[in-house]
């Protein structure tokens, strides 16, 4: 199963880049995030992909996520839900093939620092509670967190939010709630994995930037991971997508 997660910062703005990377990468199963439009507001030529089961859960020129899952992996068509903490469009899951799937976009907290960290708390206790009870989980998504020295640029290290003690810590409960960061277990010593870059002064094209966006998954899900990159040079948005392969179970 391929999963991949983007944040496309105007899901209107990427239509057509959209169109074609899903086109060239047909992924079993899309996370999207910063959708900044409605349901209605979603072009047809995405909201109405054949070959796709699509959610759209967004607000105008704000927020917004989506889930979509290929047919051919998920014959009936999934029941989409949202947690009782999800709060300006922020997240939606799906149980797909047996795995609880959520697409999660965390505040940013530049605007309201407490209500990241309660967001990031109720999803700390969200996962604990899946996990105890052994659903399997993938949580993907731009999680505003970057969670080690490591996933920041030297250049770009500094005591702001993202990067602040407080919230580091909370990733660290995340984790321990029975989720594994894919990424960083697939490539652990990598000071070039960044999936947001500032946009300004070249950064993305000299690679100065943070990592934002991740595949999270319960560790037997974890341990079937082929691979887990992350796509720079995908895309116009401030993000690039981040794209995980797991073997059959």
């Amino acid at each position: 199963m391929k999963i991949a997660t983007w944040n496309v910062n105007g899901v209107r703005a990427r239509e057509a880049q959209l169109l074609g990377w899903i086109a060239r990468e047909q992924p079993d199963v899309l996370c999207l995030q910063e959708l900044k439009a409605t349901r209605e507001q979603v072009p047809a030529s995405l909201a109405g992909l054949d070959t796709y089961w699509s959610y759209w859960h967004g607000e105008r020129a704000y927020s917004g996520v989506g889930l979509l899952v290929r047919k051919a992996c998920c014959p009936a068509e999934p029941e989409f839900a949202h947690p009782g903490f999800d709060h300006e469009t922020r997240i939606v899951s799906a149980e797909i093939g047996g795995v609880n799937v959520s697409s999660i976009y965390v505040p940013n907290g530049g605007k309201d620092f407490e209500a990241k960290i309660r967001f990031l708390e109720a999803m700390i206790d969200h996962a604990a509670r899946l996990t105890a009870a052994g659903a399997p989980v993938i949580f993907c998504g731009d999680l505003n967190v970057a969670h080690r020295e490591i996933d920041v640029h030297p250049k770009e290290r500094k005591a702001v939010i993202g990067q602040l003690p407080e919230e580091r810590a909370l990733f660290d409960r995340l984790l321990g709630a029975g989720l594994v960061d894919v990424g960083r277990a697939q490539d652990p010593a990598n000071e070039e994995l960044f999936t947001w870059w500032p946009p300004w002064r070249n950064m993305r094209q000299r690679n100065i930037g943070w990592r934002l966006d991740y595949v999270l998954a319960s560790a037997h899900l974890a341990r079937r991971a082929l691979s887990c990159a992350a796509y720079r040079e995908v895309g116009t948005s401030d993000h690039g997508p981040v794209v995980a392969t797991f073997s059959p179970g």
